[in-house]
């Protein structure tokens, strides 16, 4: 049976291998500690695993979680103050790029196009196979679909050596930085939200200002505050816990009887439409502005703004009329 936790191992070997070429590049002004981020940023994955099993009990090794915090705090420095930098790409030249894409053509689409498909069909046919660990056939068919998809974009280009999609990988990981972490931050910083109560004290502010019964009113509440709370912090899966604490669960699903399913899946679309109207989504927003080097930096923003409000007012409309 192949278990989630060797998706995340996976995951951290590549940070550590782009690491190594990190330290290796002469190029980049600051390669010993933008290696050192990266690399403890990929220890901390089998670490982590060590340190859920001693939290959860579980069999396995065990490790304490004082180092992870320390390492926590390492990576704060390092990003904090300014010590990440990033070297020369090793790309080919803008010549040779365009004369590729002309060769391949819409073949250049197959390994997008191959990670939805393999995650898709781990998650309807393999859930239930007893190949992957039970109710993570999704996480791991996307990770399949990653490894699947490198293979297909090899065999599309006829590149053999495998050190060329990692030395391209690396440098999308320079360009992006410490952006990259984001949304796990966010999400984090949800929960910790959650935790502290601040659901329960906006559902408790929204219960003394919303009439009682207002169906409505009710769904407009939902929708817009994961919309303004997702601007405010830069990630839907932030604003999810508080808002749905506040008011999915306990006024639109216990007290109105709303599908479940149906209210909170359109409740985090709303929220999803707040991410394509703020900054705070730096690795949504700004950094695509970086890497594409537009004039402005808010470009994005400002275009996926009508479509934000338009997705924003869908969702609400949905919900009222067909999460009851």
């Amino acid at each position: 049976m192949i278990k989630v936790e060797w998706l995340y191992w996976l995951v951290g070997l590549v940070f550590v291998v782009m690491a190594a070429q990190m330290a290796a590049d002469r190029s980049n002004p600051k390669r010993w500690t933008t290696a050192a981020f990266w690399g403890l940023l990929g220890l901390t994955f089998p670490y982590g695993t060590g340190v859920a099993n001693a939290t959860a009990g579980k069999d396995g090794w065990t490790l304490p979680a004082e180092p992870l915090g320390v390492a926590v705090l390492a990576l704060i420095v390092l990003a904090g103050f300014t010590f990440l930098g990033k070297g020369v790409p090793v790309t080919t030249t803008g010549e040779q790029r365009e004369a590729s894409a002309r060769r391949l053509g819409s073949r250049i689409f197959l390994p997008a196009l191959t990670i939805p498909l393999v995650a898709i069909v781990c998650a309807a046919v393999l859930d239930d196979s007893g190949l992957f660990e039970k109710g993570q056939a999704t996480l791991l068919g996307l990770g399949v679909g990653c490894v699947a998809a490198l293979i297909v974009g090899l065999l599309v280009t006829g590149e053999k050596k495998i050190s060329v999609p990692l030395h391209s990988g690396r440098s999308m990981l320079e360009a992006m930085g410490s952006a990259l972490l984001l949304p796990q931050l966010l999400a984090v910083l949800g929960s910790i939200f959650a935790a502290a109560g601040v659901g329960t004290q906006v559902g408790e502010i929204v219960n003394d200002v919303l009439p009682d019964d207002s169906k409505y009113l009710a769904v407009i509440a939902y929708c817009v505050g994961m919309f303004l709370f997702t601007v405010i912090m830069g990630n839907a899966f932030a604003a999810f816990p508080v808002m749905t604490a506040a008011i999915g669960w306990p006024v639109l699903i216990q007290q109105m009887h709303g599908n479940e399913p149906a209210v909170l899946a359109i409740g985090m679309l709303a929220g999803f439409s707040g991410t394509l109207c703020t900054p705070m989504a730096a690795n949504f927003n700004i950094v695509p502005a970086t890497l594409l080097e537009l004039k402005d930096q808010y470009g994005p923003i400002k275009a996926q703004l009508p479509t934000g409000i338009a997705l924003l007012g869908c969702c609400t409309v949905i919900m009222a009329f067909f999460a009851f």
